[in-house]
C-alpha cells in the first residue's frame, strides 16, 4: 500500500480497561490528526492479576479486531499486557501493523534522565513479577537502581472511580510508605491508569520525589514513531471509534471526562 494510503489508517490501542484512556487522550493532544481505534477488555480488567496466558489469549484476539479494522500501528496501552504479551503479538501481528508498547518509552526516558540514581516503580502484580522493567534497566548499564512494588488495589480502584478522595489517599499512603520506596529519586507509575491519581501521589511525596507519567512519554513515542516513517495522517479521516468486550457505566462516564463530549461505545464481546 502507498505511504499516503498508510497515513490514513488508524492507530489502535487497548488496554483492560479506562487506564489506556489516559494515554489515548495523551495521543489526541498531541496528535490531533489522528483517528483512534480503543479497545477496553472491560469483560476481563483488571490484567494485573490475571496469568501471562490468559492475557496474551485477550490480547491476540483485541489485536484481530485491531487488525481488521486496518489500523497502521498498534499500541499495548497497559503495562501488564505489555510485559505479558508484547513479544508475542508483535511476532502475531507480524508485517500487517506496527506494534509499540508502553515500557520502553518509560526506559529510554529513565536512561536519558537518572543514570546512576535510585528510582522507584508502582504497578500491578503482572508488571512487577515480569521483572521486565528491571531487566531492561539494567540493559542500560547507566547504574540506575530500581526499586519496585506491587499496588494491586490501585487499578480497580480507580476503575471503580476511587479517585482524589480519602478512600484513595489512604491506599496512595500505605503502599508508598513501603520501605522498598524509601529513598528514591524518581517515582515510575508503571499502570496507564495511575495518572488519575498522579496529583494524589504528588502530594504524598511533596515535591521531593520526580513523578513520571508514562502516558505522555508514550504519547510522544508515538508521534516520534509516525514521522520518523512518514506515517503521521495529515487530516483527521473520522470520529475515534471505542470498543468494550463488556458494557459499564464507569466506562461510558470516563470516555465522556477524557474528552469532554459524549462518546459512543461499541460493544464487542471477545468470546460469544
Amino acid at each position: 500500500m502507498p505511504t499516503q494510503d498508510l497515513k490514513n489508517l488508524p492507530i489502535g490501542i487497548f488496554d483492560s480497561g479506562i487506564g489506556g484512556l489516559t494515554v489515548a487522550h495523551a495521543i489526541t493532544r498531541i496528535l490531533p490528526n489522528e483517528q483512534l481505534i480503543y479497545f477496553g477488555d472491560t469483560a476481563h480488567l483488571p490484567y494485573g492479576d490475571k496469568s501471562t496466558a490468559a492475557i496474551q489469549a485477550y490480547s491476540v484476539k483485541i489485536c484481530d479486531l485491531l487488525i481488521r479494522q486496518r489500523c497502521k500501528v498498534i499500541l499495548i496501552a497497559c503495562n501488564s499486557a505489555s510485559a505479558a504479551a508484547y513479544e508475542l503479538v508483535k511476532e502475531y501481528v507480524g508485517s500487517k501493523a506496527k506494534v509499540l508498547n508502553v515500557i520502553d518509552p518509560a526506559i529510554e526516558y529513565i536512561g536519558e534522565h537518572y543514570q546512576g540514581k535510585t528510582i522507584g516503580l508502582i504497578g500491578t502484580k503482572q508488571t512487577v513479577n515480569s521483572n521486565v522493567y528491571k531487566k531492561k534497566v539494567d540493559l542500560l548499564d547507566k547504574e540506575i537502581i530500581l526499586n519496585s512494588v506491587a499496588t494491586p488495589l490501585l487499578a480497580a480502584m480507580i476503575e471503580e472511580g476511587f479517585f482524589n478522595n480519602t478512600i484513595s489517599e489512604s491506599a496512595i499512603s500505605t503502599y508508598l510508605s513501603d520501605p522498598h520506596l524509601e529513598g528514591i529519586e524518581a517515582l515510575i507509575l508503571a499502570c496507564t491508569h495511575y495518572p488519575l491519581i498522579k496529583n494524589q501521589i504528588e502530594k504524598f511525596y511533596e515535591g521531593k520525589v520526580d513523578v513520571l507519567d508514562t502516558s505522555e512519554l508514550v504519547a510522544k513515542n508515538v508521534k516520534n514513531f509516525l514521522h520518523q516513517n512518514k506515517l503521521a495522517s495529515e487530516k483527521l479521516q473520522a470520529d475515534h471509534i471505542f470498543y468494550v468486550s463488556d458494557f459499564t457505566q464507569s466506562f461510558e462516564e470516563s470516555t465522556r471526562i477524557f474528552f469532554e463530549k459524549p462518546v459512543h461505545l461499541e460493544h464487542y464481546p471477545l468470546w460469544e
